[in-house]
């Protein structure tokens, strides 16, 4: 029996043993088609308890409540006119209602079982490694444990406290590293030292350099952002643009599916004007945490994406007051806010506001109108950011609705056109480029792949529709267990 094949057998008796079933991707896109019987089993189960069958609930979804849900249509919300300040329909997915709160168990789902199912990774002696600045490793710690798994989560040290409160709640071990949601070099170098410290013992499962992570996104966030669109659409309306803050560029994938199906929609990636790696090569430290940069990811498709949005930190920090703090609340709702918006904008993290931020740029960079929606996504709530609220009220007081009326005006109807780039082909061409200098130079990548990626029309759709093929190896894999063969 070969090395690859023995460490199969451990992984389909670890799951035996633990009674984890593994979902197709198809199953995430299609909830309907989950057996009757684990939906059942999923009636007695909370949203975020480490039970394996709370990997069936890595989708869009999930009925929005904490235990025992089924499954519906796509959750999201709807941003008015009155918050907005622009014609153009903003529609934007909510990942809330995934176990931890946040869309990332669905970017480490990929990763995690594509070596499990090729026999890559043991789960009876090695440890996933997940170099994250927030939720990627939360969601790595979470799919590993309902896996049968153990986990490493790398994350800068001056994230929030609620992720470092729950990784250690979760059983994983926790590596801060130096600096800010900027410094991502240095969780790679983490990477590195783990690796000549452990050999073997540990597998890195990078989000930035992850093919299954972008894979992940353009099958079920793209799909749901389809039905998103196709389900609310009034008459006359186009689908003119998806705007989401670069991070990992995972979710940027979903552009790349929605591509596939609407040729002339503009992709736009955001990030932080305090560190403009795209838009200026730049680099720098800021607050918009969940969006880790100083870098071009490996995974991100340059040739797809039309615009490049720089959002000052500052806006999505003030934001976040004006939407969660109760004086912030009772403006919005004097100004003409619906009071249903104003309660729904807890579904909002830091860079979820960005990503609303990058929407409203757009559509006055377009001139856009009501016959327009632009789609976008909210990775996560303010579950994970209560703290910042109250370090922000230490250090500028109690928040009053003089500070309220200002951000209103400076950070939403102040909102221009300013720091952004419709990219040309060579604009797309230099950002490409900047990938040579972490992956080639630093992380081993060959420059035939980097040129592949620019080059091969056919690289970023081979890898990125493979989840298909991925389905009847999970298909397979689940019958081996013999778990599965009572809910046929």
């Amino acid at each position: 029996m070969s090395e690859k094949n023995r460490i199969i057998e451990n992984t389909l008796e670890r799951c035996r043993q633990r009674n984890i079933i593994i979902p197709t991707f198809r199953q995430m896109q299609h909830p309907e088609e989950i057996p009757p019987g684990i939906k059942e089993e999923l009636k007695e189960i909370g949203l975020w308890d480490l039970n394996p069958r709370n990997l069936f609930r890595i989708t869009w979804k999930n009925e929005p409540r904490e235990k025992g849900g089924g499954f519906g249509n796509v959750n999201f919300i709807e941003i008015p006119p009155e918050l907005s300040g622009v014609e153009a329909r903003i529609l934007m997915l909510v990942g809330k209602f995934f176990p931890t709160g946040s869309h990332k168990v669905g970017a480490t789902f990929g990763p995690l079982v594509t070596r499990l199912l090729t026999g890559e990774f043991d789960p009876t002696r090695q440890k996933a490694v997940w170099p994250s600045t927030g939720n990627y490793c939360r969601g790595g710690a979470y799919d590993s444990h309902l896996l049968g798994c153990r986990s490493i989560a790398i994350l800068p040290e001056e994230m929030s406290r609620e992720r470092f409160s729950w990784l250690e709640d979760i059983g994983a071990e926790v590596f801060a590293t130096k600096g800010s949601e900027s410094n991502v070099k240095e969780i790679f170098d983490k990477c590195h030292e783990l690796k000549k410290e452990r050999g073997d013992d540990v597998v890195i499962l990078n989000q930035f350099d992850e093919m299954a992570n972008p894979m992940w996104h353009f099958a079920v966030t793209g799909s749901a952002l389809e039905e998103l669109f196709t389900q609310n659409k009034e008459t006359g309306q186009r689908l003119a643009a998806f705007c989401v803050t670069q991070g990992s560029a995972g979710t940027l994938a979903a552009g790349d599916y929605l591509k596939t199906k609407f040729p002339l929609v503009k992709v736009a990636a955001c990030e932080a004007l305090q560190c403009p790696t795209l838009l200026l090569n730049g680099y720098g430290a800021h607050r918009i945490e969940g969006i880790g940069d100083k870098h071009v990811p490996w995974v991100h498709n340059l040739k797809n994406t039309d615009l490049v949005i720089d959002i000052d930190d500052e806006s999505s920090i003030s934001l976040m007051r004006l939407f969660n703090e109760e004086a912030g609340r009772r403006f919005l709702k004097e100004a003409g806010v619906p009071g249903e918006t104003v309660s729904a904008l807890d579904m909002m993290g830091i860079s979820s506001i960005a990503n609303l931020s990058a929407c409203i740029k757009t559509a006055k960079y377009y001139e856009l109108k009501n016959s327009d929606v632009i789609l976008s996504v909210c990775t996560d709530s303010m579950e994970m950011y209560g703290s910042r609220l109250s370090e922000l009220t230490s250090a500028r007081g109690q928040y009053t609705s003089n500070n309220a009326a200002a951000d209103f005006e400076r950070y939403l109807r102040g909102i221009s056109a300013d720091h952004m780039l419709e990219t040309s082909y060579y604009d797309r061409k230099r950002m490409h480029n900047l990938k040579y200098f972490t992956w080639v130079e630093q992380q081993g990548k060959t420059v035939e792949e980097l040129d592949s990626q620019w080059y091969d029309d056919n690289y970023w759709l081979s890898k990125l529709e493979s989840y298909r093929e991925w389905d009847e190896k999970i298909k397979e894999f689940n019958r081996r267990t013999g778990l599965i063969e009572k809910y046929l």
